[in-house]
């Protein structure tokens, strides 16, 4: 049911109202932070205010204007895109208080452009979320690409500014291909809102035409979602502040491709009209193929954020492998993996950070002893790295076994076996990196201690919080959102 509701838009409104504030007091630190933390605050809250009524069955509604004849630009917080948005709120909470620790600790340049940038992104990042329609949806989409690029480029080194335009190299390209295949669904339902169980399933296309509109999408949303071969671009961007990182591995870019296909497969397509087709089994393979070619590539890598850039690579395709499944587990373990990925490698990067700022160290082979100078970052390492390997009680135990359970039902034993191969890999690349730290030898000569607090404390808050949702998955909502997710698109209870 849906219900008109001012809601959705307030939602942007703070990240809107803080891009200017954070401008006028450029010369005035405290008071631009302060405008950050505010807004990440209130946008939080704002997002919170919209799960009762959608726990209902509520959606709730703002559309204020158009962009095309009967495509209003329109703003609907259902269950899927409620979910995405309190994932990304809630952590730009964190990232912006672990943000200001970090750069005052490394005096960093340009801090009223990074923290202005910082805003927009996350406005993209709700509006997408809470798109009503593909071509909403592509508006904010595009403009998350725009916004993250003075990030991307924040040292301005030489090779910072090649990250950069390798950056928008491939994001917009895969943003054209984007906009062709929203022009293309227009044409041929007659309308762009997202439906849950499709909108294309009743137009009269025929297969070869469809076919080519699902590659036209999956190119538009595979290159945000880092998929092989159009990955490139991620390891690449690890260039960026390690802040910058986590943003764009845990709340915002990478995200957007990977709830992109959940849209897809959901929303536009559906989950039948993809399997009669096959495009389910092609989209099965692709995201198959990027976890395990994720995985070797991050078993290859020294360089600690080129490491935790190829785990992102492999496990935001359990997402699209578990949308592919066509099973309700499946499904609902591929959305549920979205926040537990989110938590789990956002703690990873912070951790990566604390130790830069701290001991200016950026190389898993430097990383000998680390673990008895800081203690505590890197037990929150150790403990968010096994998490998301899938060991139990994790919180990334609860979605892998989701998407197991799901595999299996469906009797996809080929995919049985890339999860529990993605699994043994996982481990297998972080472990050395634990036992460097805490048994390792001398390592650096220098005296070091924990991170300020503003980098520590948003880590270890991380980190608490994949326990708890691994030991009660139903924190914060997010489980009973998924099979809300799923019920929408299969009837499932």
């Amino acid at each position: 049911m849906d219900l008109p509701s001012p809601l959705p838009g307030l939602a942007l409104a703070p990240a809107a109202l803080a891009l200017p504030l954070i401008v006028l007091s450029r010369r005035r630190p405290a008071v631009r932070e302060t405008w950050s933390v505010l807004a990440s605050v209130l946008q939080t809250a704002l997002v919170l205010a919209m799960l009762p009524a959608v726990r209902d069955g509520a959606r709730l509604v703002w559309a204020p204007a158009s962009l095309a004849p009967g495509v209003p630009l329109a703003l609907r917080a259902d269950a899927l895109g409620v979910f995405f948005a309190t994932v990304a709120s809630a952590l730009w909470v964190l990232t912006t208080i672990y943000s200001i620790g970090y750069t005052r600790a490394l005096d960093e340049r340009a801090q009223t452009r990074y923290f202005g940038a910082f805003a927009l992104c996350l406005f993209s990042t709700v509006g997408l979320a809470l798109a009503e329609n593909l071509l909403t949806f592509f508006l904010f989409y595009e403009l998350l690409t725009v916004a993250t690029y003075p990030l991307v480029i924040h040292k301005q080194t030489h090779a910072a500014v090649l990250a950069g335009r390798l950056y928008l190299a491939y994001t917009l390209t895969g943003g054209a291909a984007l906009l062709g295949a929203v022009a293309w669904t227009y044409a041929l339902a007659g309308r762009l809102d997202f439906a849950p169980g499709g909108i294309l399933g009743g137009a009269a296309a025929p297969p070869a035409a469809l076919w080519a509109l699902f590659v036209l999408f999956a190119l538009g949303f595979g290159v945000k979602a880092a998929v092989v071969p159009l990955h490139t671009w991620l390891p690449v961007a690890m260039i960026a502040p390690t802040p910058v990182s986590a943003l764009l591995h845990a709340v915002a870019v990478v995200k957007a491709g990977v709830f992109g296909f959940l849209r897809l497969v959901g929303f536009v397509f559906g989950p039948g009209l993809l399997d009669d087709l096959g495009a389910a089994t092609a989209l099965a393979a692709l995201g198959g193929a990027t976890i395990l070619l994720g995985s070797l590539a991050a078993l290859a890598q020294d360089d600690l954020k080129r490491l935790l850039a190829f785990s992102t690579v492999s496990q935001l395709s359990y997402i699209l492998l578990g949308a592919a499944l066509g099973t309700p587990e499946a499904f609902t373990g591929g959305v549920l993996h979205m926040a537990t990925h989110a938590v789990l490698k956002i703690t990873l990067f912070f951790c990566a950070g604390a130790i830069y700022v701290t001991a200016h160290l950026e190389r898993v082979s430097q990383l000998d002893g680390i673990g008895r100078r800081m203690p505590l970052t890197m037990a929150a390492f150790a403990v968010a790295a096994f998490m998301l390997a899938g060991l139990p009680p994790g919180a990334a135990f609860v979605s892998k076994w989701r998407l197991l359970v799901g595999a299996a039902e469906a009797g996809a034993w080929i995919a049985v076996g890339v999860f529990l191969v993605s699994t043994l890999l996982n481990v297998a690349y972080f472990a050395p990196i634990v036992l460097r730290a805490f048994a390792g030898g001398g390592g650096p000569r220098v005296a070091m201690a924990e991170a300020r607090p503003a980098v520590l404390v948003p880590l270890l808050i991380t980190a608490a919080a994949g326990v708890v949702l691994g030991l009660q998955p139903e924190a914060g909502h997010l489980l009973g959102l998924a099979r809300a997710v799923t019920a929408d698109v299969m009837g499932a209870p």
